[in-house]
C-alpha cells in the first residue's frame, strides 16, 4: 500500500488494524514523522526552516506565512492539512491519522492537543483505530492546553477556552469553555 492508497483509505472513515497492510503503512509513516520532529524539536531552526520541516512532515505545501514554535509532536504527519498563516504554538501534539485540517488565520495556543483516533472499547478491540478527522474553520483560536476529541468541527471565527475538551462541534464566532467544552458567549 502507498501513501496515496492509505489516505484514500483513511479518509473514507475505515477504521486501522493492528497487523492489516493498512497499518503498517501507516507505521511507516509514523517512524518518519518521529525522525522529522526529532530533528525539529532538537535545534533551533530559522521559521524559513520550520517551514521547510513542515512541508516534509505534512507532504504538502506550506505557505509563506505559516509560523509554528518547536516542539512540535504529530504521530504520522501525512493527513494535517494547513491553511494560509496559521500559528501553531509550542509544545501542540498532531495525533492526525484521522486527518486534521487547519483553516486560514487560525491560531492555536500552547499545548494543544488534537487527538483523531478513538479504540476500540473492549480489551480484546483495543487494536482497532477508529478514526474521525478534526476540521478547524477560518479565524479560530484555540487556547493553550485545549482538547480536541475525533470528529469535532470548530466553525469559523470560534474561540476555544485554554484548557477546554472539545468533544462536540462548535458553532461558529462562538466561545466555548470547560470540561466538556460548552457555549460561553456568542461573539457578536
Amino acid at each position: 500500500m502507498n501513501l496515496a492508497e492509505l489516505l484514500e483509505y483513511i479518509d473514507n472513515g475505515a477504521p486501522l488494524v493492528s497487523g492489516t497492510e493498512a497499518f503498517a503503512c501507516m507505521e511507516r509513516y509514523s517512524h518518519e514523522a518521529m525522525r522529522l520532529t526529532a530533528e525539529l524539536n532538537g535545534a533551533y531552526h530559522t521559521p524559513d526552516a520550520v517551514r521547510d520541516f513542515m512541508a516534509r512532515i505534512t507532504g504538502r505545501e506550506i505557505d509563506p506565512a505559516f509560523r509554528l514554535f518547536p516542539p512540535f509532536y504529530t504521530d504520522f504527519g501525512k493527513n494535517i492539512r494547513l491553511g494560509r498563516n496559521v500559528f501553531i504554538n509550542a509544545c501542540c501534539c498532531f495525533q492526525d491519522q484521522g486527518g486534521i485540517t487547519v483553516g486560514d488565520n487560525a491560531l492555536i495556543g500552547h499545548r494543544v492537543t488534537l487527538a483523531t483516533i478513538n479504540h476500540g472499547l473492549r480489551p480484546e478491540e483495543r487494536g482497532v483505530h477508529h478514526l474521525a478527522p478534526i476540521v478547524i474553520g477560518k479565524n479560530v483560536w484555540i487556547g493553550s492546553g485545549a482538547i480536541l476529541l475525533p470528529g469535532v468541527r470548530i466553525g469559523d471565527g470560534a474561540v476555544v477556552a485554554a484548557g477546554a475538551v472539545v468533544r462536540s462541534d462548535v458553532d461558529a464566532a462562538c466561545v466555548v469553555g470547560g470540561v466538556p467544552a460548552k457555549i460561553i458567549r456568542r461573539i457578536s
